[in-house]
């Protein structure tokens, strides 16, 4: 992690040119606005017109897409994706392998389990702290015909 600049190619050969983050080492796109008080974990991407507040703890492997805002002192866990053009409000905690969509509105103070899914467009008031449409794991069971493949 001694380079300031690390060049990505995307699919249809874009490159784009991120600049490391001093706490962490997570890669920042040009045009993204991320605290110098964050910690921006290994292998996290912030996109072009994000922003992520002070003090904010972004694990690794994540990713913030395109105009979301991350506020103040919020902290993601490791693996997470947040859609383009969301807003987490300050003093949120979203776990680990979470997936938000795009254009979710999480207000201050949530606490989010690992493992959510929002939707896009989802909101999520104060007060909630669970599995947020986390319909993957509640879907019924398929019985399978004969026996299992082995």
């Amino acid at each position: 992690m001694n380079a300031k600049f690390v060049s990505v190619e995307d699919d249809a050969g874009k490159v784009t040119r991120y600049a490391r983050h001093v706490n962490g080492g997570g890669l920042i796109a040009p045009g993204a606005s991320v605290a110098g008080s964050a910690t921006i974990g290994p292998m996290t991407y912030v996109e072009y017109g994000a922003r992520v507040g002070s003090g904010c703890r972004i694990g690794r492997g994540s990713w913030i897409d395109r105009d979301a805002t991350i506020g103040d002192r919020t902290v993601i866990g490791d693996g997470v994706r947040i859609g383009r053009g969301t807003v987490v409000g300050s003093r949120v905690h979203i776990g680990s392998h979470s997936r938000i969509g795009s254009g979710v509105l999480i207000e201050h103070g949530v606490h989010l389990h690992a493992d959510t899914t929002v939707p896009d467009g989802g909101h999520v008031p104060l007060g909630v702290r669970a599995h947020v449409a986390d319909q993957a794991k509640h879907r019924p069971h398929r019985k399978s015909k004969g026996r299992m493949a082995a």
